[in-house]
Formats: structure tokens, sequence, C-alpha cells
């Protein structure tokens, strides 16, 4: 969930907004955002805008390949779960690249605190890999969603001869606003890696979505490869 969005709801309507993370192979839950005990006021949006906090009953650990990382709030991997409601087959199906040694894949990078917070920075088929570094699509997204001008942002990785990999931005201005690359920017520098700044900006009426309401990245890329994205380039 973009921070943008839960602080909008908090200053807006003082509604205080709860995420939570789970798949249907978890039955449904992982992991709940509600801030730990003692926690100032002040202090809570830091913590409801992380995943969650994992849940009684789910084993929970990130891993880089065959490697378990530690819970250090830095090492990013796939985070892999077990246990008694959590899925350990597919009916029919063995399916070997969705477990690991009896843990459930869930297809879920990011980094896992010594608190046991999760905190989801993409999937492992949209992270995007830039000359030999790793660049978070949802992270980015996020971060180009709070720009006053920017109502929805979807960012996937597009070939580049130099780098390999560079994340195309397809944005979509809130009505009424002109808005431009370079104003996005100016905005982006003091909150992400400035390697993760694109260069490659596309504006688009709607960001597709899957029937869950989630944006539709294939279709996107789809659209690229066909040549259906009008692609503006930012030096």
């Amino acid at each position: 969930m973009p921070r943008s969005l839960a602080e909008g709801f908090l200053q807006r309507h003082g509604v205080k907004v709860i995420q939570g993370w789970g798949l249907t192979e978890t039955s449904p839950v992982i992991a709940v955002a509600r801030p730990p005990r003692g926690c100032a006021e002040g202090d809570e949006i830091e913590w409801i805008t992380k995943t969650g906090r994992i849940i009684p009953g789910v084993e929970l650990r990130v891993c880089d390949g065959d490697r378990v990382l530690p819970w250090d709030g830095q090492s990013i991997g796939e985070f892999e779960a077990r246990g008694p409601w959590i899925t350990g087959s597919y009916f029919g199906n063995p399916a070997p690249d969705r477990f690991h040694d009896g843990w459930l894949r869930t297809g879920d990078v990011g980094t896992l605190d010594e608190h046991g917070y999760v905190h989801i920075t993409d999937r492992s088929k949209d992270v995007i890999k830039s000359g030999g570094e790793w660049i978070s699509s949802v992270e980015l997204e996020n971060a180009i969603m709070g720009h006053p001008d920017v109502l929805e942002a979807a960012v996937i990785g597009v070939p580049d001869e130099k780098w390999d990999e560079r994340p195309l931005a397809c944005v979509v201005p809130r009505p009424g606003a002109d808005v431009h690359p370079a104003q996005i920017r100016s905005y982006l520098i003091s909150r992400v890696a400035k390697w993760w700044i694109p260069e490659r900006w596309a504006f688009v009426a709607e960001v597709p979505k899957t029937s869950v309401g989630k944006f539709d990245k294939k279709t996107l890329r789809s659209a690229y490869v066909n040549g259906q994205l009008t692609e503006l380039i930012e030096a």
C-alpha cells in the first residue's frame, strides 16, 4: 500500500488503514500490520505501512536461492512460508517450482526484520535488474504516486543496451493536472536511489487491472512490445 494513501485516509478522514498479507495458499493471512504495543501515536504510520507482522502459527523465512537470509530488515529475498494451514502441495500438480524443502514459495520479495515485520518490495517476476542491481518496481511506483499530480503509476522493466534493463514508468495524471517527466524526476531525487529514477516514461489514460484490481503488468509489457505505449525519453 502506498504510504501516501494511508496518510491521506488518516489526515483527511481520521481513518487508520491496517493492511495484511496473504495468498489463497495460506488460507489466507500470513501477516497483519498492527503497530507494536507502546508505539507512540505519531510513529504508527511507520508500522501500518509495512506489509505486516507474522501471525501466530505461521513460520516465515526469506531466501536467496538455497540460502536462508537473516531477519535484519535489510537482506532482500523471496518469502517462504509453512504452517498447519499453509498449502504443502497442489492436487494433481507437483509444481516443484512452488515449493522449497517443504516451504511454500510465495513469489513475493522483500525483507523481514528482527521483530517479525514483513516488508514486501516486489513480486519476483516484477523485480527489475539494472546493471546487476535490483530495482523494486513496487517501491518506485509508490514513490511516483506520492507526487500530488499523479493518480496512478505502474513500472515495468524494459530492455536496455547498456544496463540490460531499465524501468519504464506508466503514469496516469490526476484529472486537470499538467505533469511532465522532469517534474516527477525532480520529486523522486530525495525519495529513491538516483539510479532508480526512470529515463523512460509513458502517460496513459489508465493502468490495466487484473480481475482482483491489481496492476496488470503483463498487459503493459505486451503493449510495450507491440509499440502501443507512447514512450518519452528524459536524459
